[in-house]
């Protein structure tokens, strides 16, 4: 099925040119639906990055390094236009890899052509500034692409993280090397083949598929790249920053979280409910972002839990093209860490749980949607990021100590308020430690207009908006004595 007649699942894209990879070794293929190998993929070596930057360089010299800010906008922007045009066939591809239900994937894939789309308008707008300085002088300031950037994406979200770090980063001028997860590659391999067709020059875009500690490490180390870009879990970003600190280049990380919503006792019950649930069990709870922590006031606890159990028990996870609740989780992996911590709840109260579709495939990767009631804080459940169907409610009284208990994890991605109170609202907002916080929702609809990023464990860097941007350029300071 990973054979289209616009890329190839078992090569690699280095310099506008699909190639086998260098001794010519594949990976297996799975359909975490099913369990089952449904082809292979290019496994690609410190080799094949090395060519893929070597042809960064060359189109950053080239073409694509002398193209007006306006043109690459331009160019961007039908790279939209033709992902928008594929959606579709993109959602199927992406249910098939990830295990997503088809529905998810097509947002993904929408999300994708919206992010071509806002970076497109953003690349001629990226401008410097004058300083008013002493008599006798000009003084400005220009952003400057970093020149090569390197790109490592996990397999939960390939399209969208494609948008917001290599949109961001082409629109700023760079010339990128993408090296997609082993688990999850063929829309990173699309997505080449749609750029090539909009006229993005060869070299500007490479894509070498591969393992981690192979091509991953080799793109982090590589002395060819500027700036790295990294999702995924703490452990290898603290690799990534290694490699990169050994040629002094920065990085952008995104590690992940442990995200809580905060709903106190004055609340719109009904309009926080579909969002306390549905932020933690997208993408089967595979989510950096996934409010897995639900913190409760007491008075309206067991009312709110109630309701949040009647919804957890109606979920069903059913393969990714059945388009249900839940798709199954990307590996076998996965899998047993999932129901791992759901073992280490055992002394927990079990207040809702899903199930699995009857007709679903046993060799498919499922687990069953899970919440769990009076969680202490300090229970590894409450403070390890599951990367599952998982969430935990905590019960709390005042204030202080909700934010005490939000703010308990090593993690700081993402936080919602949700209060009536307006001074509340703007207290907790300072006062929680987490890169985005919403009052009274929790995503703002995706927000590829809106900064994201993390503190502490979940990484440092921001991605989305004009931030990005920023992050993607260096800042250089001319001054000019005229007299």
């Amino acid at each position: 099925m990973h054979r289209h007649i616009w890329y190839d699942a078992t090569k690699i894209f280095v310099a506008g040119e699909w190639r086998s990879p260098e001794g010519g070794r594949q990976l297996p293929l799975e359909n975490p639906s099913t369990g089952e190998e449904i082809g292979s993929i290019a496994r690609g070596t410190p080799a094949d990055i090395d060519a893929a930057v070597r042809a960064a360089e060359a189109a950053r010299d080239g073409t694509w390094g002398r193209m007006s800010a306006t043109e690459r906008g331009r160019v961007l922007a039908r790279i939209g236009q033709l992902v928008e045009a594929r959606a579709d066939d993109l959602a199927v591809i992406e249910a098939t890899d990830v295990g997503k239900p088809l529905g998810q994937a097509r947002a993904d894939a929408l999300a994708l052509a919206r992010y071509m789309e806002f970076y497109a308008g953003a690349a001629d707008k990226l401008m410097g500034e004058t300083i008013p300085y002493l008599e006798g002088y000009t003084v400005y300031t220009l952003r400057e692409a970093h020149g090569v950037t390197g790109h490592i994406i996990p397999w939960n979200y390939p399209m969208q993280i494609i948008g917001r770090s290599v949109g961001a980063a082409l629109a700023a001028g760079n010339a990128c090397v993408l090296k997609p997860a082993e688990e999850a590659c063929l829309t990173a391999l699309a997505f080449a083949a749609l750029a090539e067709e909009a006229g993005l020059p060869a070299g500007a875009l490479g894509v070498v598929p591969g393992l981690g500690e192979e091509a991953g490490a080799a793109l982090a180390a590589h002395p060819g790249v500027q700036h790295i870009s990294f999702t995924g879990s703490v452990a290898v970003g603290r690799l990534v920053q290694k490699a990169a600190a050994e040629n002094v280049v920065p990085v952008t990380l995104e590690l992940g979280g442990k995200s809580p919503q905060i709903v106190f006792e004055d609340a719109d019950l009904d309009a926080a409910l579909p969002y306390l649930v549905g932020a933690c069990i997208q993408n089967a709870g595979q989510t950096c972002s996934a409010a897995s922590r639900v913190l409760i006031q007491r008075p309206i606890y067991e009312r709110l839990l109630d309701r949040m159990a009647d919804s957890f028990n109606g979920m069903v996870s059913a393969p990714a093209m059945a388009d249900a609740n839940l798709g199954p989780l990307i590996s076998a992996r996965q899998k047993q860490i999932v129901e791992g911590y759901i073992a280490r709840g055992a002394d927990l109260r079990l207040a809702g749980r899903g199930r699995i579709a009857e007709d679903a495939p046993k060799g498919g990767h499922y687990v069953p949607a899970t919440l769990f009631a009076d969680v202490p804080p300090d229970h590894p459940l409450a403070r390890e990021e599951i990367f599952g169907p998982v969430q935990v409610a905590i019960p709390f009284d005042t204030e202080d100590e909700a934010v005490a208990i939000a703010n308990g994890t090593g993690y700081g991605l993402v936080a919602s308020i949700w209060t009536e109170n307006g001074a509340r609202q703007m207290r907790l907002a300072r006062r929680l430690r987490a890169g985005q916080v919403f009052v009274n929702n929790y995503g703002a609809g995706g927000g590829v207009e809106l900064p994201f990023g993390g503190t502490g464990l979940s990484g440092h860097g921001r991605e989305k908006g004009f931030e990005a941007l920023y992050g993607f350029t260096t800042l250089k300071t001319v001054a000019a004595r005229h007299g």
